[in-house]
This record gives C-alpha cells, structure tokens and sequence, in this order.
C-alpha cells in the first residue's frame, strides 16, 4: 500500500508499510529527510542496531544503508521523506540568505555524526507541525504535480533545519552542500560490488591514485581495500541468515575471487566460519526477525523517489 505516486522523481513521499519486509538493503542516490509517524525504523551499521522512534526527525546521506521497519502494534509502518540533491540544497540556500539575509552557520562537530551516514532527534513541535502539514498535502493531486509547491516545502524545512542551534542534523545537511564530496561517495558506492581495480576507480573519479587514496581515507577513514572488503562481508552476513544460497554462491555475489578466500576473510571479520555463522543466526539479526523479504512488497513499490531496494 502507498499512500503517495508519481512516476516522476517526487521530492515529498509518504511510505506507508503494512507488512513487516525484515532487514533490506537500501540505496539512496539523493539525500532523504524523514519523519517517522507510527512504528520505528532502524538502521544496521554491522552489529550496532540505531532505532529511529515514532516523533523522530531522521537524515540519511546518499550511499548504502541496511533498514528495518518495524509495525506498531500490528499497525503498519508510516513515514514522510523528502528526498533532494546537493544542486537543490545549494539553491534554496543561497535563496535564504539573499532574500532574507539569514546567516547561515555549522560549527558543530562530534564523532557520531563524523562516521554515521545517518542522524536522527526528536522533532520539534514546528518540525512536527511541518511533516503532518506535508503529509496532508499528499492526498491532493495538484500538489503532488507541482514542483513550485513541492520547492516551497523543502525551502521550509531546509529554514526550519539552519534554524536551530548547530547540531548532528544541522551539520549533516549543510556539508551535503559540497557536491564534489557527493560524487565522490556516490562513484565509491556504486560499486561495492564490481570488480574493479583501485586504479580504476581513481581514474572515474577524476583523481591520481594517491590522491584518490587520501580522499578516500577522509570520507570512509579507512582504506579502500579495508572498507571495500567490510561492506561485501556485510552484505554477505546477511545472505547468509536471508537466504538459501550456497556459501559458494553467496561469495561469488559478494565479489570475493574465490570460496576459500571468502571464508578466511569471513572468518577474520566474524570470528567463525560462514557455515556456522549461518546454523547460529539463522533466525535473524534480532529477536523476531523470521526472514527477510523483499521492501517491494510495500510501501516501496512502484514510487519512482530516487530510491533504490534490493532484496536481500
């Protein structure tokens, strides 16, 4: 069931999920601000779960992201996103402080929203005032073809954002103005799963190696080799307690070169061996979790928002 369509790219969504879909990839290719109205969602960073509540204004940045939402007493999940890109941000702010003179700060820094791809609080009573007001305007179909309207909305919640006093969300959506840092992760993200060289993918990046190297190392603050092999073992982990697929299997989709390798590297990562980790965790990552089906069988399916799920 959804709530909202456009066959368009929609700027404002309302997701409405009536089944619990388990834990699934998610791949953003703009920016998401969101509101969670009923239930809670959570975000996996390997085996740290970060629950975002119902009343939570929440960011999450371009890139991979692995997400459960949960039912609220068997009532569905629903949240409100607005998706945008760093060219939209740029605009609105730029119309901010030109036509109102707003001096627009970010002094804040903390190691939380340093190395998260996501940031989440408590939403104010005009933050949530906004998102039930934008959720209303959803059911009329003028509004959801009016990208003057849809502008006015996001220029609102992008003031009701630099507003507030310097904090993770507020940090977290004025860098996305830098649109060479959004390129670059997005040219990383891509391909996870691609067997491509190092050198290569300097090259799509437009940098030397070296320079590419530390560039990477700034964004991802590990290696590329590292980071690259902790993601494939991530996204495997969870083929392994999702699905059926051989070990063998699961490794060739992961881009490890071969099923002995993907079992040393799983078992450095994990401290066991993939066969095993599967008999152990076969019931899921958290309590409840029975299996992990595909997020399209929801509130997902058939809105074209920028957002792309894969099954796991």
């Amino acid at each position: 069931m959804k709530a909202a369509e456009n066959n368009g790219q929609s700027t404002i969504v309302k997701y409405v999920e009536p089944n619990y879909a388990g834990i699934h990839l998610l791949k953003l290719n703009r920016c998401a601000i969101g509101y969670v109205t009923r239930g809670t969602k959570y975000i996996y960073y390997g085996d740290a779960r970060h629950a975002i509540s119902k009343g939570d204004v929440f960011y999450m940045g371009v890139g991979n992201h692995y997400v459960e939402e949960v039912m609220e007493e068997g009532r569905p999940f629903e949240e409100i996103v607005i998706y945008y890109t760093p060219e939209q941000l740029q605009r609105i702010l730029l119309y901010l402080n030109m036509s109102y003179s707003i001096n627009i700060t970010n002094t804040h820094q903390c190691e939380r929203c340093r190395r998260l791809n996501h940031v989440n609080m408590s939403a104010s009573s005009a933050m949530r005032s906004f998102f039930h007001h934008a959720g209303s305007y959803l059911h009329d179909d003028n509004f959801m073809h009016d990208e003057t309207a849809e502008n006015i909305k996001m220029t609102e919640l992008i003031y009701l954002i630099i507003s507030q006093n310097d904090g993770c969300l507020k940090s977290k959506v004025l860098n996305n103005v830098d649109s060479a840092r959004d390129n670059f992760e997005q040219i990383i993200y891509s391909h996870i799963f691609s067997d491509v060289s190092i050198e290569k993918l300097a090259e799509k990046s437009n940098r030397s190696l070296t320079s590419f190297k530390k560039e990477f190392k700034r964004h991802f603050f590990m290696p590329p080799h590292r980071w690259f092999i902790q993601q494939r073992l991530m996204q495997s982990r969870l083929l392994l307690i999702s699905t059926s697929k051989s070990i063998s299997e699961i490794g060739n989709e992961c881009t490890f070169p071969n099923t002995s390798h993907f079992i040393k590297l799983f078992k450095k990562q994990y401290g066991t061996t993939p066969a095993i980790y599967r008999n152990t965790h076969c019931g899921g990552l958290v309590a409840g979790v029975q299996s992990v089906t595909s997020p399209m069988s929801g509130g997902y399916s058939g809105v074209d928002t920028g957002v792309e799920s894969i099954a796991l």
